[in-house]
């Protein structure tokens, strides 16, 4: 006989975007219970950069991307790759990355992530302010690094998008960024520096202090897999791993990478990929790094973090099954290791976690097909930090009745099928 609990709302997943969900839900009244597969910030939540990427509007799926993603795709190591193995089960993925890779799809893009980040950086605003969570935030700026005036002068019609979007940075030479941070390879003589940009010196560390929010302020966390949602008249029945069900009024699938199985049972077959992202996490004293910076003709980012730096970046998309392939982060270092010449990399410790990627760069905020008291909270990519308050409000929105802060129809869970 199989136990049973009763519950107002569940949140499936206790990454970033889970327990703020979770946070957000309280707001409203709700009580909550979180349910994890492993522990509080167990995946992406705990190896990212810490980057509140905020001005980061621009989609990967842009016009002429496809013209790149070939040379990417041959190389194993490169910003982009897709094991041989795993070829035939994302093309349906890469189909979709096509399409939104259109100048109309682009334009739109820009247009839906411009919006939420200007809900992202309020909300997270109200995270900073909350005197249990202020002490995670510095104010680092950013440094975006080029290696030649070419590829500077390639990226200016993005900038040029930010810049329109509301976000400020400044033009910089190399005297400029030898102040800004030294130490630097000579090839960086042209960059953009971004003052306002804000470093999570502990990604792991948030998400478990918002967890304990959540249950300080009433809320419970049980660990468990959720195997089946299943809709009724009340809300939904959860049936998880052991057999055990919840009763619940409401849910909020934000499981991250696992929610694409979930979201299929409910008759929502969103095409959700696994990005496989790499770190490798050095001593604080392996170099006297000022800011974030972003090497961007190499899609690789140096953080500072109150437990040393993190060398991570690019992206591998492989699913949830392959082993870890190391050589990725390994050749991350060794970029590193060349750009930051008095860098030290011993004493590394190496990660790799699970991004959820949708095709067009936008996360899935919505209601279930299946019923209006499942709600979808997933998809983010490399975004699901810089977004996750964001997030938490329109999930508190939608589950209130309200009238949601910006329009969710870029979100939608059924954009991606036919006259959809």
């Amino acid at each position: 006989m199989t136990a049973e609990t009763n519950a107002d709302s569940v949140v499936v997943g206790a990454g970033i975007v889970g327990v703020m969900a979770a946070l957000y839900l309280q707001a409203e009244g709700r009580k909550v219970l979180l349910v994890e597969r492993e522990e509080v910030a167990a995946g992406a939540s705990a190896g990212n950069a810490g980057i509140l990427a905020f001005p980061e509007i621009i989609p990967v799926a842009s016009p002429g991307i496809m013209f790149k993603a070939p040379k990417w795709l041959l190389d194993p190591l490169g910003p982009l790759s897709v094991p041989p193995t795993y070829g035939l089960k994302i093309a349906p993925w890469l189909f979709h990355f096509w399409r939104a890779s259109s100048r109309k799809a682009f334009a739109h893009g820009i247009a839906a992530q411009t919006e939420m980040m200007h809900l992202a950086a309020a909300e997270m605003r109200r995270m900073r302010e909350t005197p249990e969570l202020a002490g995670f935030f510095d104010t680092t700026g950013t440094l975006d690094l080029y290696d030649s005036e070419a590829s500077f002068d390639a990226a200016a019609s993005d900038w040029l998008e930010k810049e329109k979007a509301g976000f400020q940075f400044t033009s910089v030479g190399r005297a400029e960024i030898d102040r800004l941070q030294p130490g630097l390879a000579p090839q960086f003589r042209h960059a953009m520096y971004s003052p306002a940009g804000i470093q999570v010196n502990d990604p792991k560390g948030l998400t478990r202090a918002v967890a304990d929010l959540v249950t300080a302020r009433g809320g419970a966390l049980r660990k468990g897999e959720v195997r089946d949602i299943a809709p009724n008249a009340d809300g939904a029945i959860i049936t998880l791993d052991d057999g055990a069900t919840i009763k619940a009024t409401s849910v909020v699938v934000a499981g991250g990478a696992w929610s694409k199985t979930l979201a299929a049972r409910l008759g929502d077959p969103v095409p959700l990929e696994t990005e496989r992202g790499y770190n490798t996490t050095l001593p604080a004293q392996a170099f006297p790094l000022q800011r974030q910076l972003y090497f961007n003709d190499h899609a690789f980012v140096v953080t500072p973090l109150s437990e040393g730096i993190r060398v991570g970046g690019a992206v591998e998309l492989g699913g949830l099954e392959l082993a870890p392939n190391y050589r990725r982060s390994k050749a991350l270092l060794a970029k590193a290791a060349r750009f930051l010449p008095d860098l030290k990399t011993e004493g590394g410790r190496e990660w790799m976690g699970f991004r959820p990627s949708m095709p067009d760069c936008l996360p899935v905020i919505g209601r279930s097909s299946a019923s209006p008291a499942v709600l979808y909270a997933f998809g983010h990519g490399h975004l699901g930090l810089t977004q996750s308050a964001a997030t938490g409000r329109l999930i508190g929105e939608l589950a209130a009745g309200r009238p949601a802060s910006l329009s969710l129809a870029p979100f939608r869970p059924g954009r991606f099928l036919r006259g959809g």
